[in-house]
């Protein structure tokens, strides 16, 4: 199953526009907050050249691209965090996804509302996310208060876990995000407890068509934010890429390029959001297609076997790999394999980004 990426912003930045482009889908947009209530879902393929040059190479006319699933989640308000608006729906649905994609909204339009009145990215950024650090603290609270119950047993996972809240507690009351507090360690201790400032982020900053040639200082602001934080910003205008995205393929380069464009913002956004999971695509083919495969870096070949199916985990024998530009350098499998390119692996071998893999296991 391809892994979730939120879209979370305030109301009417732009959100649903957005899923809309991507997802090529009708999530209802409108002039008012809440028009989102329940979450739209949509499974958009990743953008990755790769794959039909390899597809080509060996003469395999289906492809079957890897994933990633967006969430368009309803806007949040000031407040969510105790209720407000549809907070608490809305802090459920960010703790089913694995990473996020903030909205923000970069544009001045009068026919557009604006939830506060003005448009001021960085006060819209700090609110969604202090209403997530406020719910955080509820949550280690909460926590806390099951974990004093067990102290008593003397168990080390439990005075250790306890250490962690005690952490986390004191930086969320400073406004600091769990991402930026937690070792990789600390953080899989508390996995099971959903933190939302835990999540990976990648900031999308919704601009105006004029904007595209020449950046406003509202975006740079996002920018500089972003920056600081170690966060990637996309800038895209997302009703111009709704546009684009109900074009074919010519119209949409012949769209783009007459805004001095080579890649839809959008791309890049699937892009970034893919690297922002730690995902890398390896590929395997038969005798019908080409498919690309989404796994976390650093998966293991009998791992990687089971992203296809358990059985071939299971029963994981060997690995045959070569990295894509060999392929094509070689021009077949069959002379890729006679120069010795191609490598048999075993089960310790992690998988590389861009690897074409075919695997041995007994069935």
């Amino acid at each position: 199953m391809a892994l979730s990426v939120g879209i979370i912003g305030l109301p009417n930045v732009g959100k649903s526009t957005l899923f809309n482009a991507l997802t090529a889908q009708q999530a209802e947009t409108a002039n008012f907050p809440f028009c989102t209530i329940e979450p739209n879902v949509g499974i958009v393929p990743v953008p990755d050249n790769r794959l039909a040059k390899i597809a080509d190479l060996l003469e395999r006319s289906q492809r079957i691209p890897s994933m990633v699933r967006f969430v368009d989640i309803a806007g949040l308000v000031k407040g969510a965090s105790t209720g407000e608006g549809l907070g608490n729906k809305f802090l459920s649905h960010v703790r089913e996804v694995d990473a996020l994609v903030h909205v923000v909204r970069c544009f001045e339009e009068t026919d557009i509302a604006h939830v506060n009145g003005k448009v001021q990215p960085l006060d819209d950024i700090l609110t969604i996310e202090t209403e997530l650090v406020l719910a955080d603290l509820e949550t280690v609270q909460r926590r806390k208060e099951k974990v004093l119950k067990q102290l008593k047993a003397k168990d080390k996972e439990v005075i250790k876990e306890k250490e962690i809240l005690d952490k986390l507690e004191e930086s969320l009351n400073e406004g600091k995000m769990a991402k930026d507090i937690l070792s990789s360690e600390e953080a899989a201790e508390l996995k099971e407890v959903h933190l939302l400032t835990s999540k990976p982020t990648l900031y999308a900053a919704n601009i105006s068509e004029e904007q595209i040639a020449e950046p406003s200082e509202l975006f740079k602001e996002v920018k500089d934010y972003a920056w600081k934080q170690g966060a990637a910003v996309v800038p895209l205008a997302a009703h111009l890429e709704a546009e684009v995205a109900e074009l074919d393929k010519e119209e949409q380069l012949a769209f783009l390029a007459d805004f001095g464009l080579e890649q839809s913002g959008l791309g890049r956004l699937v892009k970034n959001a893919y690297q922002l999971l730690s995902l890398i695509t390896y590929f395997t083919f038969n005798d019908k297609e080409v498919r690309a495969w989404e796994i976390l870096q650093g998966t293991t070949a009998p791992k990687a076997a089971g992203k296809i199916h358990t059985d071939m985990e299971k029963g994981f024998i060997k690995a045959e790999v070569i990295q894509w530009k060999e392929l094509l350098a070689c021009g077949s499998t069959t002379a890729a394999k006679k120069q010795g390119l191609v490598r048999l692996e075993g089960k310790e071998y992690p998988i590389e980004d861009g690897d074409v893999v075919y695997f041995h296991f007994s069935r």
